[in-house]
């Protein structure tokens, strides 16, 4: 079958899947819905978006992606509510920070109708694929890579935007205990670190190996400096609760990506009163928290991961052990508030959530 609608061109499967992957059994990244959304930029121009059946893409061995890493990408959910209703969140933020990052590699920026139009009419087409219950949801994945057939070192001329979609379950199940990375390096400032660039996440593997294989669940980094201010975690920011005051790094060196579930909570927590500092944060300063009783609470944001509380922070001999995070008051407070305005329970004041 093959119609037209916002000039996207529509190829459905012929046999659409007929049932979710079990809940019990949903792990991140590994199922994916029927359709893709797959849009070309040639000779200087975005072609027209198809949505089609989800397949192996054919490339050249000399696609300039494989050997110059211009490849980009963005997370994305949407949330089955109460009243079966499909909430997206935050999409538009989503396509604003993937155009920022393809303006630092040199790529074209993606129009708003291709990724906004396309995104919606992708997600009704596969609604079906979005779990129901709360910690559910269908994690949306566009992403850019350059596709010219060329050896030579510069920019492609060519690329493929690919929108992908799993169903998920949540991406931590348990409270996560840190390991502070002060040797391997993941940003710079004047580098990509602000970017959601493939590069970035492939040079953080073997360091997440090393201190998964001592027991560890992720990697805080450190500045590239000094190895003095924390930045962020391999897959989430982080913030801090220290004597009542929420802490989290500063974007100001642009080493450190700008999280669209850190800036919700933000939000939400000075439309509650807290107090919240955005700013440099030493290792130090965490250190000498805990020795005084004051590191009350820790806790990552990210798409993929929502809000994960860290119960345990360890620095080279040094490891510091929170209470219990049934005890604490803010972060479990903010991640209900998220999770309700996802869900649909409370109204969205914010205007945060697209329903398709």
């Amino acid at each position: 079958m093959m119609d037209t609608q916002k000039d996207i061109e529509i190829r459905l499967v012929a046999d659409r899947k007929q049932n979710l992957p079990d809940k019990s059994k949903m792990s991140f990244g590994k199922q994916f819905a029927d359709h893709m959304l797959v849009c070309d930029y040639e000779n200087g121009a975005w072609q027209t978006p198809v949505i089609m059946p989800v397949e192996n893409l054919a490339l050249h061995p000399a696609t300039s992606a494989f050997h110059y890493g211009q490849a980009i990408f963005e997370g994305i959910k949407a949330y089955r509510r109460a009243d079966n209703r499909i909430a997206i969140f935050r999409p538009r933020d989503n396509w604003i920070r993937m155009n920022r990052s393809a303006q630092r590699l040199d790529m074209p920026g993606i129009p708003e109708e291709i990724f906004m139009d396309g995104l919606l009419r992708l997600i009704g087409l596969d609604q079906d694929w979005v779990p129901e219950g709360e910690g559910f949801s269908l994690y949306i994945r566009p992403f850019m890579i350059g596709t010219d057939a060329s050896l030579g070192l510069e920019s492609s001329r060519s690329y493929k935007f690919i929108i992908i979609t799993s169903p998920a379950a949540a991406y931590y199940s348990k409270d996560l205990s840190i390991y502070i990375q002060s040797q391997y390096v993941r940003a710079v400032p004047g580098g990509t670190g602000f970017t959601k660039a493939a590069g970035n996440y492939a040079a953080s593997l073997l360091p997440t190996s090393e201190v998964r294989a001592k027991g560890y669940d992720q990697i805080l980094w450190t500045d590239a400096v000094e190895h003095k201010y924390v930045q962020e975690i391999g897959t989430m920011n982080v913030f801090f609760v220290v004597n009542g005051t929420v802490l989290t790094p500063a974007l100001d060196d642009g080493t450190i990506l700008a999280g669209i579930t850190r800036a919700s909570i933000i939000g939400l927590m000075k439309e509650l009163g807290y107090r919240v500092e955005e700013r440099k944060i030493s290792v130090g300063e965490l250190i000498a928290a805990h020795n005084a009783g004051q590191l009350e609470e820790a806790f990552g944001s990210g798409t993929a991961a929502s809000m994960s509380m860290i119960t345990q922070l360890t620095y080279e001999d040094k490891t510091m052990s929170l209470s219990d995070p049934a005890s604490w008051s803010i972060a479990p407070a903010i991640n209900k508030l998220l999770n309700d305005i996802r869900y649909g329970k409370v109204p969205d004041l914010n205007h945060w959530v697209t329903l398709v």
